[in-house]
């Protein structure tokens, strides 16, 4: 197939290039920076952004299928950020496969989208979206997968969201060196009592969740097709047990200071006040969405994803965590 990877230069985007790469398909990347070791390896990068219709057609142009990873994460912004590349560059994504016939788009969105500030212990895709949101990221996925949904066509273009929850691993670019930099300078807290389960997702795991949507889309009639999927390690583990585990890998002390939900939760309603009133646009230190994730159950039931689009993972969290004491050893993350 000739398949295009939107967000191709990112942590997960990469990874899902590499495995397209190595079964033989012809992959076309399309991101705003330039990629010379994408481009070495075979990929015909295009320059542009998705919130551009007409570099997103130019892109979509002449592929067979559709890996939609671009998007900008984050708790804190403003609203028409998030929304002009989450929600709008889908649409433009979406609008281009219609207008060139591109049979198959997986969407990569987030468990976000289901995400009120409550706990998610062993939730499945029947969750449904919360009637308000703590954060205009999860807002603006939740907008992008719901149009990626209903735009699935029998026939014409099969569409299916992904949700993969954490993504971790070697180069990370995000989650652990944000932890690992909160700890160093001891601004990292364990919020609630710490008895918290969450799920993650390795990224090559997350990766091949896309490839096995990708090929289920294929087919005549997929029953996936206008179907959103959770994608975790499938092993459901303790929140700051398994981030004590990475920062005792990254040589950096775990927290050991508690602070309550509601405490922080009103900590972050305050700096949230604050940022929106003295137009801040950097992330504040605490907010409501942040308070939540690290106090609550947020884990998954991904029956669907295992029993309709054949996903196995993999790498274990055992074996991530091996790979990542090797690698680091010695070395500063």
């Amino acid at each position: 197939m000739h398949v295009l990877v939107t967000g191709c230069g990112g942590f997960l985007g990469r990874e899902i290039v590499s495995q397209l790469l190595a079964r033989g398909e012809s992959v076309r990347g399309l991101a705003r920076g330039a990629y010379p070791e994408l481009e070495e390896l075979g990929v015909d990068v295009r320059r542009g952004d998705v919130t551009d219709a007409n570099q997103v057609n130019e892109a979509v142009r002449g592929v067979d299928a559709v890996i939609h990873c671009a998007a900008i994460a984050g708790l804190w912004g403003r609203w028409d950020r998030y929304h002009s590349i989450n929600t709008v560059g889908t649409l433009n994504v979406i609008d281009a496969c219609k207008t060139y016939r591109t049979g198959i788009l997986v969407h990569c969105s987030s468990p976000s989208v289901t995400f009120d500030g409550g706990d998610q212990s062993g939730i499945d895709e029947s969750a449904p979206y919360p009637a308000k949101y703590l954060c205009h990221y999860s807002h603006t996925k939740a907008l992008a997968e719901q149009a990626v949904l209903n735009a699935n066509s029998p026939g014409q273009l099969h569409t299916a969201a992904l949700r993969p929850h954490l993504i971790w691993g070697d180069k990370d670019p995000h989650l652990f060196p944000r932890l690992i930099e909160r700890a160093r300078r001891g601004r990292l807290t364990i919020v609630g009592d710490g008895k918290n389960v969450i799920d993650t997702v390795h990224v090559r795991n997350a990766a091949a969740a896309h490839v096995n949507a990708l090929d289920h889309l294929r087919q005549t009639a997929p029953p996936g097709g206008g179907r959103a999927f959770f994608v975790t390690q499938d092993e459901p583990i303790n929140c700051w047990q398994w981030i004590s585990q990475i920062l005792q890998i990254a040589n950096v002390n775990p927290p050991t200071r508690k602070i309550g939900l509601r405490t922080a939760w009103r900590i972050g309603l305050a700096f949230e006040t604050a940022y929106k009133i003295a137009g801040i646009d950097r992330e504040p230190p605490m907010t409501r969405f942040l308070a939540a994730q690290l106090a609550r159950d947020h884990y998954f039931d991904i029956t669907a994803a295992k029993s309709i689009l054949g996903y196995r993972p993999s790498v274990s969290t055992e074996t991530g965590l091996n790979e990542l004491r090797t690698l680091w050893a010695g070395n500063k993350p």
